[in-house]
């Protein structure tokens, strides 16, 4: 029997030494060459769009609401309605497509440049008006023989509004809604206890705000970028806005007349026709130290000014 178990290992060792070994994998090549491969995924990512930052004011973001009212705080004294301003400013900073400026007192604001004798406040594309229209705060828990737990809650609603900063007219609404919570416990007298936590206010008026963002990035996108002419020198143009509003320098831009206003006799609103165009300029140069100064040289490159007065032209982007 010990004979026989003997073979039989000897032979299978055998078999193990004279198995054949996996031959090394060879590499394929592609059916495609190396530079028609890179040109299909270059195909396959999207080419940026460019985009020209429009600029925007916020204005007034008011506190609707009873939360934080009392006789001890004035009109000016509405520290919600300063959260809500300084989380939406932030926010639509923070998306990198506009230039943003805050006006939550245009009054204060024009009162103190006649003081300092002048300055003129830089000219927008459209005005952000906001308010909270819901704020509340609630705490729950429940507690037992050995254990209980808190839970503070905080719910926020805010109404957000876009202005034509030319007539007034409001040509977006849209709401957002947002709540925060924390929660505390312990048991047998271990564990944390929570107080008051102030930063749940500014969590659910942020959570809020940012249900709103990107409906009102898209809305202020959809409106048309313009600028204006400073002045003209022969065929050379210097017009508002520079590289911190997207241009680059060979950037071609049309020159439009502005088209007649006339007056609708049904609803009794001024209404402007479309202009016309009558040339072209391309960017040559920058000049200025931040977005309040800031001005591009161009050059005439198609058609001409003629005796058109350069407040009657303003200059958009080129349709094609």
């Amino acid at each position: 029997m010990t004979f026989r178990l003997t073979t039989v290992f000897l032979f299978l060792l055998l078999i193990t030494a004279c198995a054949v070994p996996n031959p090394p994998a060879v590499k394929q090549e592609g059916t495609a060459s190396t530079d028609v491969q890179v040109k299909a995924q270059q195909a396959v990512i999207p080419t940026p769009v460019k985009r020209l930052k429009r600029k925007i004011a916020v204005g007034r973001f008011s506190n609707e609401t009873i939360y934080g009212r009392s006789l001890l705080r004035d009109a000016h004294g509405d520290p919600l309605g300063k959260q809500a301003l300084d989380i939406l400013s932030s926010q639509l900073v923070a998306t990198g497509r506009f230039l943003v400026f805050e006006r939550p007192d245009l009054n204060k604001i024009e009162q103190e440049q006649v003081r300092a004798g002048g300055g003129n406040l830089v000219g927008v594309d459209a005005l952000v008006l906001g308010s909270v229209t819901e704020f509340a705060r609630s705490t729950s828990g429940q507690s037992g023989f050995l254990s209980s737990t808190k839970k503070q809650l905080a719910r926020a609603k805010v109404d957000i509004r876009l202005a034509d900063v030319h007539t007034g007219l409001l040509f977006f609404s849209t709401s957002g809604s947002g709540e925060a919570t924390t929660e505390s416990g312990e048991v047998a007298g271990f564990g944390s206890r929570a107080a008051y936590d102030a930063t749940l206010n500014d969590k659910a008026l942020n959570a809020a705000i940012s249900e709103t963002v990107n409906q009102l990035v898209t809305k202020l996108e959809e409106r048309p970028w313009r600028t204006a002419i400073l002045k003209t020198s022969g065929n050379t143009v210097f017009i508002s806005g520079g590289s911190r509003q997207g241009l680059k320098i060979g950037d071609e831009l049309a020159l439009m007349v502005e088209g007649e206003r006339v007056r609708s006799p049904q609803t009794g609103m001024v209404i402007t026709l479309p202009g016309q165009e009558i040339g072209r300029i391309r960017v040559e140069s920058f000049f200025g130290s931040d977005e309040t100064n800031e001005g591009s040289v161009a050059r005439i490159v198609q058609g001409s000014l003629g005796k058109t007065p350069a407040k009657q032209i303003f200059v958009v982007e080129p349709k094609s």
